[in-house]
């Protein structure tokens, strides 16, 4: 997965650093706010591509004792930057271009300057939808991995890199849509009203992508536990053994994309002695790190429960053949749950 992150952030980038150059060639010469805004936006996505590709290097470093869980997490650090970064640099310059092209109006522009615009935004198309198509086969071979919809593996991928470019570069699309039409009004109407309602609408979209990364890696770089759908999975195998009566708790943390963190209290049945359930619970991590290799830390905690959890709690075995067939908002829930009371084996 970090490979092919990588090889999407290295086209973006490549992508963006010859559209930016393009757009600010275009823009000194029209003085088109939405041309200016544009330039910002590829410059402030060149920055950003730069921001990614130092994110995964940094985040493959081992661990160490000063970080015994290694450093995945600077994955997260960085794409947060990266949505600063698309706020300050792409979404406060648009509007501020958007502004200015309303206050002052700049001189009128010649049909051949019209011309050179147009020919750098489908240039600037062409690229964008190359470097966003690879983004999106990305995306959707992990959504088919994972039997999900495009969309949905968008909205819950737990890799920022490759949310981030995609974001990107859907707004970069639509943001050369709107250049273009506010550049097709101004040249018909004379008015440089519409350049600069473009410009700023550009500014909106990129204020509102960058809220969207932000939120959500800022999620990720506080503590944000492992997928639902992993947790209720992981539960359900923990809970299998015939050597283990219930689970009492269990915390989950996605440590990176590729690294999640388990720990679970658990309860064992009364007659094990030490060493057998030592060798339980060897066996138990040899099976959910094979079953599951994004678990790259489980610490299981033998737990006698106390008689309020044995009073309040549920039962797994039916709960979770309840489930197989539910669709995600109730296996969600179900996994949720855990947080909330003790889970017991039936019988």
């Amino acid at each position: 997965m970090a490979s092919e992150s990588k090889r999407t952030v290295l086209l973006a980038f490549a992508v963006n650093l010859v559209i930016a150059i393009a757009k600010t060639a275009a823009g000194l010469l029209t003085l088109s706010s939405a041309m200016l805004a544009e330039a910002a936006h590829s410059w402030a996505d060149t920055t950003n591509q730069v921001f990614l590709l130092f994110a995964l290097k940094r985040s493959r470093r081992p661990a160490d004792t000063t970080h015994p869980f290694g450093y995945g997490k600077e994955r997260y650090f960085w794409s947060l930057l990266a949505a600063v970064g698309i706020f300050v640099t792409g979404a406060l310059f648009s509007i501020y271009q958007g502004v200015e092209g309303l206050l002052h109006p700049h001189r009128e522009v010649s049909g051949r300057e019209f011309v050179v615009s147009y020919v750098v935004l489908g240039v600037a198309f062409l690229l964008e939808g190359s470097s966003l198509a690879k983004a999106l086969r990305q995306l959707n071979g992990e959504a088919r991995m994972l039997r999900r919809g495009l969309l949905e593996q968008l909205r819950r991928s737990n890799d920022p890199t490759v949310k981030t470019v995609a974001s990107e570069d859907s707004a970069a699309v639509a943001g050369l849509l709107l250049a273009a039409a506010g550049l097709v009004l101004h040249q018909l109407t004379g008015s440089g009203v519409f350049d600069a309602a473009a410009s700023m609408a550009i500014g909106l979209l990129l204020a509102w992508i960058a809220y969207a990364l932000g939120r959500d890696t800022k999620e990720l770089l506080i503590g944000e536990s492992a997928d639902p759908e992993l947790r209720l999975d992981i539960m359900a195998l923990l809970i299998g053994y015939d050597g283990v009566t219930g689970l009492l708790d269990m915390l989950t943390m996605q440590l990176s994309p590729e690294h999640v963190l388990v720990a679970a209290k658990v309860d064992f049945r009364d007659h094990l002695g030490a060493a057998e359930v030592e060798r339980l619970c060897n066996r138990i991590e040899r099976d959910l790190q094979e079953k599951f290799p994004v678990v790259t830390h489980l610490y299981l905690d033998p737990t006698s429960p106390t008689r309020e959890q044995l009073t309040d709690a549920e039962d797994v075995d039916r709960l979770v053949a309840s489930q197989t067939d539910a669709d995600f908002e109730e296996r969600v829930a179900a996994a949720d749950s855990l947080t909330d009371g003790s889970w017991r084996r039936s019988a």
